[in-house]
């Protein structure tokens, strides 16, 4: 059963809805749902003890097996709950983190959701984990001294988190290393971003032709899809197909997918898909925006890509913004409306217009500098007073982006150009530009 309370306002009937989405993405199967409103969380139950009686009585009612909450419950609000009703609780979090671990496929995906389970059950009491420990003979013996069942359960929740923390660290690093290979022979590459069900892998098979998983539910895909595919003027670019984002996806699990989501990060160019026939589509960008922000991928180039437009009676193809840029196109994944039009805008925001720029190096980033002249990039360079590389060089927009946000690197000019980007600088290594240069 669903339980979902209005915190100062009445419950949103949305958000009841996408939350009856995720239980049924989990597998559940809601026989309840049970609303409110309330000033402020009750620190015992999160709701009132009036309303935690209601729901202990339904779910007799229904013979439910779990109350599923959608709100985040600190561990004594699910232990009392859980006591009071008699019935395993989970919150959003715990929702969402078990709905990540059907899905994971990849090796590093399970460890990734490994460990932001492991993250969030460690600050619950529980019990049980005692089989991450290697299997000894016997009972005696297997605790430290002095230690409750309690505290081994924690210690051995600990051990796991480093162990994991450890493995994903080799994985990042051999990540790195295979991206920097590919750095020599610079492509660009496409991250395709948005909020969950606005069907990215329906737009990414269309595009790839990659027989992506694609269903009508949250969270279809997790771990990340990678394809190569050739533009119109024959330019080979690379796309990548992410995780979907969500309202109130838990911390942890930012934090632990940092390398699945470094695709969004590393990317030349966001594809940010929208269901244009969500009357809340607006608040699904702004969302998708903000956990951008938090991975560090807010500074990247966009193009809004409104989807779905075969559930609306008329819709336009492109929309440019005030320096003359495709910021936006109209498509149907699913029935190819509109595709033509993305690619043109593609090969047009990806097109190698010249931009006159003098970047300067640290002495550091000798890497960053034997990578430009691998891409013949380089026009001339001098050696500033204090060792650093000036470097005069011609890139695209999505190109000097890319390169600003690499650490030691700074934009010293820029010249105006046909299209109206305006001159600009640094600050600790991040472009900062006007409009001309950013996303829409």
């Amino acid at each position: 059963m669903l339980v979902r309370l209005g915190i100062g306002a009445p419950a949103d009937p949305e958000d009841l809805s996408e939350f009856e989405q995720l239980a049924v993405s989990a597998g559940a199967i809601p026989v309840a749902r049970i609303g409110g409103r309330r000033d402020r969380p009750d620190p015992r139950f999160f709701v009132g003890t009036g309303k935690a009686e209601e729901i202990k009585a339904s779910a007799a009612a229904h013979n439910a097996d779990v109350v599923l909450v959608d709100h985040p419950l600190s561990p004594s609000q699910e232990r009392n709950l859980e006591k009071l009703v008699e019935r395993r609780v989970l919150d959003r979090s715990g929702l969402i983190l078990d709905i990540f671990a059907q899905r994971a496929r990849s090796h590093e995906g399970k460890l990734e959701v490994e460990l932001a389970q492991l993250k969030h059950l460690a600050t619950r009491l529980v019990r049980g984990w005692t089989h991450l420990e290697r299997q000894r003979g016997g009972g005696i013996g297997n605790r430290g001294p002095g230690e409750t069942q309690l505290e081994t359960d924690r210690r051995l929740i600990g051990k796991r988190v480093r162990t994991l923390t450890e493995r994903l660290e080799k994985i990042k690093l051999q990540r790195e290393t295979g991206r920097q290979q590919r750095a020599e022979i610079p492509v660009p590459s496409l991250a395709l971003v948005g909020y969950t069900n606005a069907g990215k892998s329906t737009l990414f098979r269309a595009l790839t032709g990659a027989d992506a998983y694609v269903a009508d539910q949250l969270f279809a895909t997790l771990d990340p899809t990678v394809r190569r595919i050739t533009l119109p003027g024959n330019t080979t670019v690379v796309v990548a197909d992410t995780v979907g984002f969500i309202r109130e996806l838990p911390h942890d699990l930012v934090a632990a997918f940092q390398s699945t989501l470094t695709e969004a990060r590393e990317a030349t160019l966001l594809l940010h898909v929208v269901d244009v026939s969500d009357p809340r589509r607006d608040e699904h960008i702004d969302e998708v925006n903000r956990v951008l922000a938090e991975i560090g991928a807010s500074d990247l180039p966009q193009v809004l890509v409104f989807n779905k437009i075969d559930r609306l009676e008329a819709a336009p193809r492109i929309e440019r913004d005030e320096n003359g840029r495709i910021s936006h196109v109209w498509v149907s994944a699913m029935r190819g409306q509109g595709l033509d039009d993305l690619l043109d805008a593609l090969t047009e925001r990806l097109a190698r217009v010249a931009q006159r720029a003098t970047l300067r190096l640290a002495v550091s980033a000798g890497e960053l500098r034997a990578r430009l002249y691998a891409a013949n990039l380089v026009k001339a360079e001098r050696i500033g007073e204090d060792g650093s590389f000036e470097i005069d060089t011609e890139l695209s927009e999505v190109e000097l982006l890319k390169w600003a946000r690499e650490p030691g690197v700074e934009v010293l000019a820029l010249a105006r150009t046909a299209d109206g980007a305006a001159t600009c600088t640094t600050a600790g290594g991040y472009l900062q530009s006007s409009p001309a240069l950013r996303s829409s």
